[in-house]
């Protein structure tokens, strides 16, 4: 679990479990974000995938060169 514990200039501090801190920037948290706010971390599977592909595409015309 993570929870916002405060903000402090252009940062927010996080508070993980076991008394750990991280610090990220603000502003990649949602605008109607607040001190208490219980934070999670997702991994959308569709768009890795995706890039991945893209990637893939892009090395296989350079290999062509």
């Amino acid at each position: 679990m993570m929870i916002i514990d405060r903000f402090e200039g252009k940062f927010a501090i996080i508070e993980l479990e076991k008394g750990k801190f991280l610090q990220i920037p603000r502003e990649i948290l949602p605008p109607e974000a607040r001190e208490g706010d219980v934070i999670t971390l997702k991994i959308d599977r569709k768009q890795t995938a995706q890039r991945r592909r893209k990637v893939e595409e892009l090395l296989q015309e350079l290999r062509k060169d």
